[in-house]
């Protein structure tokens, strides 16, 4: 069996790498069946500096099979020349499935490009929702989930979610409740998680006793009457306990630009995963 693995941002790598870890289980064990075939394809969605060599390295990530450098432009234009390279490397490699995960522009690309061309969807992070139409993300996940064969929910609520929308009736839809992904890679990942200089010091300092925000979302930061009430109110809780930020140079910028003043926050620069891992634990 042949699966054709589709992503487009570093989480998603991260996502796919713990069940990129249990297919390698499977065909380990697997002596009287046929093996599963991955490959893994990289749409170039979002261009990160930190996904160099020593990112797949680190992280025990296999290397993509295919890198088809498609990013930036607007939603319609990325998702359309996504859709153009997928279906023709889709006609190339015949796969059985299709697999793509989460909510991002390259996720709507290979299930339309697979659902158009009669190939089995499967949807890793299915029926979630956060009922606002107005985001990207939100349209993305309802048309995946719509066009998908095998919704792979990470809790209850989002089989709810599904149960809700009538996916009992869908044809050849089947759900199933298989936990979540991402709580599957902390747990691999926190054995290799060693914090950097930054977040040394931030340990150091506060040990456990600090919160830990981030703020990105354009809702958050685009509108500046929402951006100043989330910073004056994470300043105040830091004057009781400390809050710790990693900040986005977007974010910066737009807190600099508006003029909003903050006392106690304790911004620093973006950390990486493993960095990310040692402040929530």
């Amino acid at each position: 069996m042949k699966i054709l693995t589709i992503v487009g941002a570093r989480p998603q790598f991260i996502k796919a790498a713990v069940v990129s870890r249990a297919i390698a289980k499977y065909n380990k064990e697997a002596s009287d069946r046929e093996n599963i075939e991955e490959l893994l394809v990289h749409t170039g969605q979002h261009y990160d500096d930190n996904m160099s060599d020593v990112f797949f390295r680190e992280m025990q990530i296999p290397e993509p099979s295919y890198h088809l450098g498609i990013g930036g432009g607007s939603h319609g234009a990325m998702t359309g020349r996504m859709l153009e390279a997928l279906e023709e490397l889709l006609l190339n490699e015949q796969p059985d499935l299709v697999m793509v995960y989460g909510d991002t522009n390259s996720t709507l690309a290979g299930a339309l490009a697979a659902a158009k061309l009669h190939i089995p969807v499967a949807h890793v992070e299915a029926g979630l929702r956060s009922f606002n139409m107005s985001m990207p993300e939100e349209i993305n996940r309802i048309l995946t989930d719509r066009i998908s064969n095998w919704l792979f929910c990470p809790t209850e609520t989002a089989v709810r979610n599904l149960r809700n929308e009538g996916a009992e009736y869908w044809p050849e839809a089947k759900v199933y409740n298989t936990g979540d992904v991402m709580y599957d890679a902390v747990l691999f990942y926190k054995e290799l998680a060693v914090p950097g200089p930054t977040v040394s010091a931030v340990i150091k300092e506060y040990g456990n006793s600090f919160y830990l925000a981030t703020l990105h979302r354009a809702e958050n930061t685009d509108k500046i009457s929402n951006l100043r009430a989330i910073i004056k109110a994470l300043d105040d809780i830091s004057l009781k306990n400390p809050v710790v930020m990693p900040v986005h140079p977007r974010t910066l910028k737009k807190i600099r630009e508006a003029g909003i003043e903050f006392s106690y926050i304790r911004m620093i620069e973006p950390v990486g995963y493993f960095d990310m891992l040692n402040l929530l634990k």
